[in-house]
């Protein structure tokens, strides 16, 4: 009786340990189950790790913005060193002139001006300061092969002028020049059809007729001495009205010259 009592405390005892253990080995192996699993959805690590739609220093969210970018409806306003140009609705903003940044952006393009290094990226102009950069406002007369990714095309005296940044430009050969700021008044619209109306007998596009336009003013120009775009001197308005007539038939005779129909 005893043997057989022994046995089965024995036996009882052997299953404790048994459910004792593989409780144990149970609660050991969920941390490391769960630390897979971590891994295997791109969770950070200790080593900083980046999983999906993690950022990084440099890296542009959707609600970030560069230089030009326009800030979104409600925006409480430029950040710091920002202002907004809002002139003729460009409504885009930039780093105000004199601000100092340490490195240029990686798509910036560089353009020599008489002995001095200028560069150029999304509207905004810089110039080396020591081992850093300094926006600034580029010089009248520098010339360049590209107008910013966003700029506002306003008319003076029926010439295209083209503006971002407090910059204006106007086209000149194979590219653009940076000029004075007109003194005329300005119009965001094109110039009224009574005034001159021009046909594009060829199909030009709008880029090629503003570039038509515009060489064609600088002959006429040179032919009459006379220049819509500049303020009226002293002269008589009787005479102010000949060379305006003057160059109005030159316009027309040199766009007639490269394929369209004035009236």
């Amino acid at each position: 009786m005893t043997y057989v009592h022994n046995r089965w405390r024995y036996f009882a005892l052997g299953l404790t340990l048994a459910l004792v253990s593989g409780l144990l080995l149970l609660g050991l192996s969920q941390p490391a189950q769960a630390r897979d699993r971590a891994g295997a959805h791109g969770d950070r690590g200790i080593y900083g790790d980046r999983g999906p739609g993690d950022r990084g220093p440099g890296d542009r969210g959707p609600g970030d913005r560069g230089p030009g970018d326009r800030g979104p409806q409600g925006h409480r306003g430029p950040g710091p060193g920002e202002f907004r140009d809002s002139r003729y609705h460009h409504d885009r903003y930039y780093p105000a002139r004199g601000h100092i940044i340490g490195a240029l952006p990686h798509d910036h393009r560089v353009v020599v001006h008489g002995r001095s290094r200028y560069y150029f990226s999304g509207g905004v102009w810089y110039r080396p300061n020591g081992p850093r950069f300094v926006v600034v406002a580029p010089p009248f007369g520098l010339f360049v092969p590209f107008l910013p990714p966003y700029y506002a095309t306003v008319w003076v005296g029926g010439i295209p002028y083209y503006y971002a940044n407090e910059v204006y430009y106007t086209h000149r050969g194979d590219g653009y020049v940076v000029v004075e700021p007109p003194k005329d008044e300005v119009s965001e619209m094109p110039p009224p059809a009574d005034q001159m109306f021009i046909y594009p007998r060829l199909g030009q596009s709008s880029k090629q007729q503003a570039d038509d336009r515009y060489e064609c003013h600088r002959w006429a120009v040179g032919q009459t001495g006379f220049d819509p775009t500049q303020q009226p001197g002293g002269a008589p308005e009787s005479l102010r009205a000949e060379k305006r007539a003057d160059y109005q038939r030159a316009m027309g005779a040199c766009l007639d010259g490269r394929g369209y129909t004035v009236k």
